[in-house]
């Protein structure tokens, strides 16, 4: 019993790599066993939205729901994916731990569980090796993976580069107790604000609910939808083995995740939306981090997989020097 309540603690007590095959993809397949126990906190977070009838709302609680969301889909979409999952930047240790803090702080389970979890989703995607195949179905690409035993380790043979930072995997080990640590510092500041600033309208528990609980939820879900939806709907705009699509709405919601197809074609950028009008916020957070110094090396779009775009293809055939000359800007 110890070292199943210490599996919530230490997520690297109870480890099933020992029956996983290292190296390899081919031990991922649909696993629809879920672990109910194990995934309680995941439950009781869902259920703890219903406890907005009781604690009311205020403007201060709806804008810090929101900033609190944007601030972690940045840690998620930038230094989770981006960083960690692909290389797309370089950044110093220190900025590095923060973000990823901060990403952790989101509730998607540690950060190299996250970026070996994806790794393997880009090796064999849509695939029966994919852990999250839109080939499985909506709600298995969406939630059901996340829920079952063999996704739950972290996938340790596909992130060895960043095994050297023991702080990166101590996040990793102990994300649960960092999302409880996270929870009563946001209760603490509502009981705080309701004596100091009775203005703010808000309270511990009502802070507690909407800052932490509703905004974790809907960070959550939005980010598993690139899983799901981003599969389902949207334009493909290059031609990829996979089911990718391109989706403005998405992408509003994942500060640029949704130019999914863009992506999969080519994940060597750290800009997502390939074209000026295809809106990718975390590009241009990166960009502005770039310019203050906290990050460097951006890799971004080689001009040849701009022509490889059917659009693009399509322009080309209308006016191809204008095209050949903002490839070579």
């Amino acid at each position: 019993m110890f070292k199943f309540f210490l599996g919530w603690v230490d997520s690297w007590s109870l480890n099933n790599a020992s029956r996983l095959k290292e190296g390899s993809g081919a031990h991922i397949n649909k696993d629809t066993k879920i672990q109910w126990v194990r995934i309680l906190p995941f439950i009781l977070l869902h259920l703890a939205c219903f406890a907005v009838f009781w604690v009311g709302i205020s403007w201060f609680a709806v804008i810090f729901m929101l900033t609190f969301y944007l601030v972690r889909m940045f840690a998620i979409t930038a230094f989770f994916h981006r960083y960690l999952s692909h290389k797309t930047f370089q950044t110093s240790r220190p900025i590095q731990f923060i973000f990823l803090l901060i990403g952790t702080m989101s509730a998607q389970r540690g950060p190299l569980w996250w970026a070996a979890h994806h790794r393997y989703h880009h090796r064999f995607t849509d695939t029966a090796q994919d852990p999250h195949s839109s080939t499985h179905g909506f709600w298995y690409s969406h939630i059901g993976w996340v829920l079952n035993e063999q996704n739950v380790s972290t996938r340790k043979d596909v992130i060895k580069d960043w095994l050297k930072f023991p702080e990166i995997v101590w996040l990793d080990r102990f994300s649960l107790p960092v999302v409880l640590i996270t929870a009563f510092i946001i209760y603490l500041l509502g009981e705080w604000l309701a004596v100091s600033h009775p203005g703010s309208g808000t309270s511990g528990p009502q802070l507690l609910v909407w800052g932490f609980v509703i905004s974790t939820v809907l960070l959550i879900h939005a980010t598993l939808c690139i899983n799901s939806l981003a599969h389902l709907y949207g334009s493909r705009d290059f031609d990829t083995p996979d089911n990718s699509r391109n989706n403005l709405f998405l992408s509003i919601l994942t500060l640029g995740e949704g130019w999914h197809n863009n992506h999969h074609y080519y994940a060597g950028s750290a800009r997502q939306g390939f074209f000026w009008w295809q809106i990718d916020m975390t590009y241009y957070g990166l960009k502005l981090m770039s310019w203050c110094g906290l990050v460097w090396g951006i890799k971004h779009v080689p001009p040849r997989i701009y022509a490889a775009c059917k659009k693009t293809k399509h322009i080309l055939k209308i006016n191809p020097v204008k095209i050949q000359s903002k490839e070579s800007s």
